[in-house]
């Protein structure tokens, strides 16, 4: 076997062309120098360079073939080298993330730009889904790192840490009865039909909405379900029911929805990372790295 050291010593001396200003550049002494290329032809079983009385000639043919191979193989080396460490340090890789409908109207967009511009040679592949779906993900080793509705109904194995703050609103079509009114409380939904999310897609924000109505003495009627915010929306947008959706997400489509606030404290909820815990599967340091700046995010850093 060629050793990359000999390759390196190989190509000083056929770039040098003479033994001492090859010895001087590698920093070693002369003698080593000529015993290792000695050694590297005998490997190889043909010479390498053409040598005079006292100095060396040039090439063989067999040397000029050499000489490009080893300088290719050397590059190639520096290259996987510089590649496993930027992998170690985050600075390459993939981060696969995934998210609820909903996050990208609140702080996600901002930590997304805020990585990509801190790490443009990670990949960072964006998936939304529902909360459910992300956790069978992050299980499975589909996903790197989740942003996620709480609470979730089986956490072991995983590691969640605050993201971002978001609260209820009702949410009904510009044209429905109610939409004239300057304020609305939930108790006005009471005998409305409602649009919801099902709760096996999202066990937290449903039973939210459903304690909501429950406080205000009712439990809602739901004519339909849909899956994801966008198409709970899309459906409160053509009249099909009201519905209680993300406050973040009022910006949607309000040329045919109203949006009214809910005052109530048991409005507000959180967004979570999720990850698997390190003791389940060592994550990769660039999603590492994403949760850091993440993390950042949610405390003020952007």
């Amino acid at each position: 076997m060629i050793d990359l050291r000999k390759m390196e010593q190989f190509v000083a001396v056929a770039e040098a062309l003479h033994f001492h200003r090859a010895a001087a550049r590698l920093g070693m002494s002369q003698p080593p120098l000529t015993v290792a290329m000695r050694r590297l032809e005998a490997d190889l079983g043909v010479p390498l360079l053409e040598r005079g009385d006292k100095r060396l000639l040039g090439l063989t043919a067999a040397g000029e073939a050499f000489l490009g191979e080893a300088r290719e193989t050397l590059r190639q080396a520096d290259v996987a080298i510089q590649a496993a460490r930027d992998t170690a340090a985050g600075r390459l890789g993939r981060v696969r993330l995934g998210y609820v409908g909903s996050a990208l109207y609140g702080r996600l967009p901002e930590t997304i730009r805020a990585f990509r511009a801190a790490k443009p040679n990670v990949d960072l592949e964006l998936r939304e889904a529902t909360t459910a779906a992300q956790l069978a993900d992050l299980e499975e080793g589909a996903l790197d790192v989740g942003v996620v509705i709480p609470p979730v109904a089986d956490a072991a194995g995983l590691t969640l840490s605050d993201f971002d703050d978001d609260r209820l609103c009702i949410a009904l079509a510009k044209d429905h009865p109610l939409a004239e009114a300057g304020e609305l409380a939930v108790a006005d939904l009471a005998d409305e039909p409602f649009i919801l999310w099902p709760m096996v897609e999202g066990r937290g924000f449903h039973l939210q909405v459903v304690r909501l109505c429950a406080n205000a003495g009712f439990v809602p009627r739901v004519v339909q379900e849909a899956h994801g915010m966008h198409a709970v929306l899309s459906l409160v947008a053509v009249g099909a029911g009201v519905a209680i959706v993300p406050a973040s997400m009022q910006t949607f489509r309000q040329d045919r929805i109203v949006y009214r606030p809910i005052a109530e404290p048991a409005a507000a909820f959180p967004l979570c990372l999720a990850t698997l815990a390190s003791s389940s599967r060592a994550s990769s340091p660039a999603a590492a790295a994403f949760v850091e700046l993440a993390a950042g995010a949610s405390r003020g850093g952007l």
